[in-house]
């Protein structure tokens, strides 16, 4: 006990992670700052340009499509991974028996490689040959509503952010598991006495329990899909549909050699990030108060 009194041993403890957090996250983002007031093709001398980069990216129709798409795409994931998430957690938190086989079925797609995700989602929604979907579609009679789904531009951004926000259910899942099971069950059974029971208990007791939990997973869900990248990436179709910040920030950095405004467009996604957890703070904050 005495060594966590000691502020030497926590120094020591701290400062290999605080080393490689600033080598890995702190100095890129400074150099992408650096490098969104340049004009760079990463051979010649950069050149100084200002707030040039800054003013064609808010300028940049393409940018802000993928700004919207984003939105539309951060909006599916969060719901998909926290709500859906804690739906099935609330659920598993009343089974008795075999919790263990759930809580590993749901949480197994969270360990598949990302590559592979992206292929199976890209033969499930293939219309030729015939994907799962479509064949399932058929199989119950509404074989007209059949589709390729990721080349038709109505549906092609839900398709591409559906496998992200599937994949990592099961985590989220797991996390709000082990809160919901943390509550001591005094609280439960003295609320159970003074008649609460069902979606009251849920209401009134279980979820401002885990109110500290779902603020952080709401912050991690949020920011992850703002910088969300590989599984559109892989998956995604040629144009502007399934266009997220990120694959966009990528192309105008590697495929067109603009390292200065593809890194602007990187500051962008720190920023509107930490808007982000800012924001999820603020309303938690809030809600605290009024309780």
């Amino acid at each position: 006990m005495n060594v966590l009194k000691d502020k030497k041993a926590w120094l020591i403890f701290i400062l290999p992670a605080l080393i490689f957090y600033l080598g890995t996250v702190f100095v890129p983002i400074i150099q992408s700052l650096k490098y969104s007031f340049q004009q760079w093709n990463g051979i010649q001398e950069p050149a100084y340009i200002g707030f040039d980069n800054y003013i064609a990216m808010f300028k940049d129709s393409y940018f802000w499509n993928s700004v919207q798409n984003n939105l539309v795409y951060v909006v599916i994931v969060v719901f998909m991974q926290v709500f859906i998430g804690l739906f099935f957690a609330l659920m598993l938190s009343y089974v008795t028996k075999g919790a263990g086989i759930f809580r590993t079925l749901y949480y197994l797609p969270a360990v598949v490689v990302t590559v592979a995700i992206a292929q199976m989602f890209r033969n499930f929604y293939s219309l030729q040959p015939l994907g799962l979907l479509n064949m399932f579609l058929d199989w119950v009679g509404l074989s007209h509503l059949q589709s390729a789904w990721l080349s038709n531009p109505h549906t092609a951004l839900i398709a591409v952010s559906i496998p992200e926000g599937w994949r990592f259910i099961g985590m989220y899942m797991v996390i709000f598991y082990a809160a919901l099971i943390a509550i001591p069950k005094e609280i439960e059974e003295a609320a159970t006495i003074d008649g609460v029971s069902g979606w009251q208990l849920i209401r009134y007791i279980k979820l401002p329990s885990i109110m500290h939990v779902l603020s952080l997973s709401l912050i991690m869900c949020t920011t992850g899909a703002l910088r969300g990248f590989d599984i559109p990436y892989i998956i995604g179709v040629p144009g502007s549909a399934t266009e997220l910040v990120t694959t966009y920030m990528y192309k105008q950095a590697f495929s067109t050699i603009q390292y200065g405004y593809g890194s602007s467009i990187a500051v962008f996604i720190v920023i509107e990030s930490l808007l982000a957890v800012l924001l999820i703070r603020a309303i938690f904050n809030s809600r605290k108060g009024d309780a």
